[in-house]
């Protein structure tokens, strides 16, 4: 599979969508995906580069988390804004990291993207609770380069 286009159907688009809506209704946290296929940087250095560029560092509460996935390079990275690293352990992420990687090796990437969307909220309200007067500052559909 080498197209970002093929790696996900629209089907399967607007599931991962519905998911980062029903993670998002229990945190003001902000999550996103986005889906390229490779990468000449380090996977993290290219997720940090691709966060600002989705201007996730606008957010009031600096609390934006990225997903990234390198299609052809079978890499990705969780990145979270300074809100939330400045808050939590350093060890934060490894568990939705470790719940995406269990499903990609088997070949589930939606469903992986799903949980690992879904844990990142769970993981967001405990220290970002939803605030029924704030607005959702961030698209929710998937980005792709």
């Amino acid at each position: 599979m080498s197209k970002v286009e093929d790696f996900l159907t629209q089907e399967q688009e607007q599931q991962i969508v519905a998911a980062i809506r029903r993670a998002e209704n229990t945190t003001s946290g902000e999550i996103r995906i986005h889906i390229e296929k490779h990468t000449d940087l380090d996977v993290l250095d290219r997720t940090r580069e691709v966060f600002h560029f989705l201007k996730m560092d606008n957010t009031v509460q600096h609390n934006g988390v990225l997903i990234y996935v390198a299609v052809d390079d079978h890499r990705f990275a969780i990145y979270g804004d300074q809100g939330i690293n400045d808050v939590v352990a350093d060890d934060f992420w490894d568990s939705t990291k470790d719940v995406i990687l269990n499903q990609f090796k088997k070949g589930d990437f939606t469903q992986g993207l799903i949980d690992g969307v879904l844990m990142a909220g769970a993981q967001l309200q405990k220290y970002f609770p939803w605030d029924h007067t704030g607005s959702n500052e961030l698209s929710d559909e998937i980005s792709k380069g």
